[in-house]
């Protein structure tokens, strides 16, 4: 079975994040989406909301898991075994920063990294930024699901 892992602290989970996560469950058998626990991260969302919104919008998808983990992501490669981490970029920024990551990666471990371009209709898409918007009265329909818009309205108008 081919297997893929797509981390991230999806804070909250966008559409350029189901954008990576819906095209590699077509490329794989079985996709995890794991969540970094990061207790050093003040996160809007906690952990296991993350996990209910992200299992909520991917369920269309019958291969796709979701999934936590903390420490180094090769790690939970490794007792996974799953030998390969698909990364989204959206900009040649995200490029220099991931592919060092991914050297560090493959050095430590032997865990290949996989680069997938994010569409351009959702290139422009950052959880911190998505945040800013709602939290100042912006409008994010078509950016994020629709649930995750509705917790992020609640969460940060209240």
């Amino acid at each position: 079975m081919r297997r893929v892992v797509c981390p991230g602290s999806f804070d909250p989970v966008t559409n350029g994040h189901l954008d990576i996560i819906g095209r590699a469950s077509r490329q794989y058998d079985e996709v995890v989406v794991a969540v970094l626990i990061n207790i050093e991260k003040k996160s809007l969302f906690t952990v296991e909301e993350r996990i209910e919104m992200l299992q909520t919008v991917t369920k269309e998808y019958g291969n796709v898991r979701v999934d936590k983990f903390h420490g180094l992501l090769v790690d939970y490669c490794r007792q996974q075994e799953i030998p390969a981490i698909v990364k989204g970029l959206r900009a040649i920024s995200d490029f220099d920063y991931e592919l060092q990551m991914a050297q560090l990666n493959y050095r430590m471990s032997g865990v290949e990294t996989l680069f997938m371009a994010t569409g351009p209709e959702v290139s422009f898409l950052s959880s911190s930024r998505i945040k800013e918007i709602v939290r100042y009265g912006g409008d994010v329909a078509g950016l994020v699901p629709e649930l995750v818009e509705e917790r992020l309205i609640e969460r940060l108008r209240g």
